[in-house]
């Protein structure tokens, strides 16, 4: 059979020969609005205006809550947006608490304190997968840490609207990262057990 390479091919709509959408391209909206706070963590640097700031912080929170409420209630959950979803939240608080630092909004104590629970997850994943005969288990979110990421977005609210109130909340971020700390640890050992 010879080609006419002038023929047209049929085309075939866009989500498929039904014409619905693809479920495939719906897994990655969650994504795209957990992805949305690394665009808002550039915001946030961008722009000085305290107000401004105040709103970025809350659609930086309303995403967070979006990204996995919209995962859970539409089946569209992933691996990929399991692990997207807290790195989103990680640069966006980061970034906000570097960018209060190099003001002088925040102490260097302060610094630690708050991205404490980021440093030790993080020390936590590099010997997970490190030590070989440990059992990889699945991650999951757990309301400890949610727990923490909120408070931290009280906390950036409160330096630049409320700063009499920033210690307080910087400690108390504290105290919840280390109980954070315990809470992933033991469930991650429990899940090892199994």
């Amino acid at each position: 059979m010879r080609s006419d390479p002038g023929a047209k091919l049929p085309v075939t709509p866009r989500g498929g020969k039904h014409g619905r959408v693809s479920f495939a391209g719906l897994r990655s909206i969650p994504n795209i609005i957990s992805l949305s706070r690394v665009a808002l963590a550039v915001a946030f640097v961008a722009d000085r205006n305290p107000d401004t700031r105040i709103y970025i912080v809350l659609a930086a929170a309303l995403t967070d809550m979006l990204d996995g409420w919209l995962a859970r209630r539409a089946g569209l959950s992933t691996r990929f947006g399991a692990l997207i979803d807290p790195f989103a939240d990680r640069v966006f608080a980061l970034v906000a608490v570097a960018t209060f630092v190099y003001e002088g909004s925040m102490t260097s104590v302060q610094y630690f304190v708050m991205i404490f629970r980021d440093l030790m997850t993080a020390v936590g994943f590099l010997v997970a997968k490190s030590i070989s005969w440990l059992k990889p288990v699945e991650f999951r979110a757990r309301w400890s840490g949610k727990a923490v990421t909120a408070l931290q977005m009280v906390t950036f609210v409160a330096v630049l609207k409320f700063p009499d109130f920033v210690p307080q909340l910087v400690w108390l971020v504290g105290v919840l990262s280390v109980y954070s700390i315990y809470d992933y640890t033991m469930a991650l050992w429990r899940a090892r057990e199994q």
